[in-house]
């Protein structure tokens, strides 16, 4: 009897165990289902993306081995790298000036960007009515880049209110957008000026996140102003300050509206940088393989300065 109902409770177990294959494609089912809707909701982002990212990405590829004088697209005939290169022959002016210009205005606008930010930050952080002080710095960042370089050089004008203060003091006048030694300079300080008001913004936010029990530790232990804002303040801003450099260079890199209402470049090619000789050679000269090869050259100069800043901040960050 034993050896009869032995085999009984087996075959209840597999009987059990059989609606578990089922219930496991019910599962894969449902999961599909979920997948097949969450791309129906990517869709119009992925698309949006592809139109207006990934096709003219791969045409700008496809141009900067070409030669083209645009609209008619049977007139695109492949010439490998012979737009690269051209960009740095001997006699080019893509490599020095413009490559050169755009770096130094690169420079010049996140390191004056950056001192002034902070600066300015640090007094806000002290004032009352702090909401009143960041919206009037912020207020050249929803001006039209039109309007500010309009207005800064007619300031910068022989009669202007510059050179007004310079002739108030005693110094004479100086021909700021006119000559090659100030012209790029000038336009340096402008677009410093005009990005305060974000990274103002963006160092406040890190000031406030910075804990108040380090500043009394510091003032217990007789720590003076310079020494807590060089070893507490600033350390604690990395982040804030990572990303202010980050975003000042990348803006510094591709500033082209500016120039062209100030200087166009001028005098001369003192202020000819690199999207603006794109803009140029695509648009004036008809040269879009010229034009497309300049971008990616530019590209991969922008892609190297980024890492290369995220490498050093990480860097400090790790040995701190």
């Amino acid at each position: 009897m034993v050896n009869i109902l032995a085999p009984e409770p087996t075959g209840r177990a597999d009987q059990g165990a059989r609606p578990a294959a089922p219930e496991a494609g019910g599962r894969s089912r449902h999961r599909r289902r979920q997948s097949v809707v969450a791309y129906l909701f990517l869709a119009p982002a992925l698309l949006f993306f592809a139109v207006f990212l990934v096709l003219p990405l791969g045409f700008a590829l496809l141009l900067s081995l070409s030669s083209w004088t645009g609209f008619d697209l049977g007139g695109i005939e492949p010439v490998g790298m012979d737009n690269f290169t051209a960009l740095f022959a001997a006699g080019s002016t893509f490599l020095t000036p413009v490559l050169t210009n755009t770096l130094l205005f690169a420079l010049g606008t996140v390191a004056l960007a950056l001192a002034g930010s902070v600066l300015v930050a640090g007094c806000i952080d002290r004032l009352r009515f702090q909401g009143l002080w960041r919206t009037l710095y912020f207020l050249p960042i929803v001006t039209t880049v039109v309007a500010v370089g309009n207005v800064w050089k007619y300031m910068y004008e022989p009669g202007g209110l510059v050179n007004g203060v310079l002739n108030a003091l005693g110094a004479g006048s100086v021909a700021f957008l006119a000559n090659p030694g100030t012209a790029l300079p000038s336009v340096v300080v402008v677009q410093a000026w005009a990005s305060l008001g974000s990274a103002i913004l963006v160092l406040t936010a890190g000031l406030k996140a910075v804990p108040e029990s380090y500043y009394e530790a510091a003032a217990l232990d007789g720590a003076g102003a310079v020494t807590v804002f060089f070893r507490i303040t600033l350390p604690l801003l990395r982040p804030s300050l990572l990303f202010v450099c980050v975003t000042q260079f990348l803006t510094g890199l591709q500033s082209f509206a500016l120039i062209i209402v100030m200087t166009k470049g001028g005098p001369g090619d003192a202020t000819d940088v690199a999207a603006l000789e794109m803009y140029r050679q695509a648009f004036s000269y008809g040269d879009w393989g010229a034009a497309s090869a300049a971008a990616f050259v530019l590209f991969l100069v922008v892609l190297a300065v980024t890492l290369a800043q995220l490498w050093i901040f990480r860097r400090k960050g790790e040995d701190a």
